[in-house]
């Protein structure tokens, strides 16, 4: 069921990429009984919100960076699919919640593309090509954002960015999936 309902969101992927994006949902599913890594129970929404959501920043994005962040990974979006996607890219996950950070590192573990860092955004000495994130508030963002990417790519709600994070913003683009869902796009001011 969830490689029909990803097939239909996403036709242009591979069967070797829907194989991989299923076999995340299943670890995610069993590991949400113990810990809390997203609300999102429902299969359809799951695939929508997680997944396709996820690899439409990579298809809007068609040149993705070598270099990639996602802050805030959590249960792996977008960072996961975007790796899955695109692996030819690094992508970093930062996640904070160690418990969480202990599942990204075994949902990673066949992504050669992927590592994972356990600490705070604000502790990573390193810079990227693009930074991403989900469901991060700006506030925490500001923190961090500015030092770490010239180019940050966000899935948020209606509410406009902040003047702190110090980005220029492209005009949003509406996710087609869910209601007032849109990725910002921005760099460097």
């Amino acid at each position: 069921m969830f490689a029909s309902l990803l097939q239909s969101a996403v036709p242009e992927l591979s069967s070797r990429q829907i194989e991989a994006l299923e076999a995340h949902y299943h670890l995610l599913q069993r590991w949400n009984r113990s810990l809390n890594l997203t609300r999102i129970e429902d299969l359809e929404d799951a695939v929508e919100r997680h997944y396709a959501e996820s690899l439409f920043v990579g298809r809007v994005l068609e040149s993705l960076p070598q270099g990639m962040a996602d802050i805030g990974s959590g249960a792996g979006f977008p960072g996961v699919p975007l790796a899955i996607l695109r692996p030819d890219c690094s992508v970093t996950l930062i996640e904070s919640h160690q418990r969480k950070a202990v599942f990204l590192k075994e949902a990673s573990r066949k992504l050669a593309n992927v590592r994972v860092l356990a600490r705070r955004a604000e502790e990573v000495g390193e810079t990227f090509d693009w930074v991403v994130s989900r469901a991060v508030s700006y506030a925490d963002l500001a923190r961090s954002l500015p030092r770490l990417a010239p180019k940050v790519a966000l899935l948020t709600g209606a509410e406009a960015p902040s003047v702190a994070l110090q980005y220029l913003w492209d005009d949003p683009i509406t996710v087609p999936w869910g209601k007032n869902r849109l990725l910002r796009v921005g760099r460097a001011a």
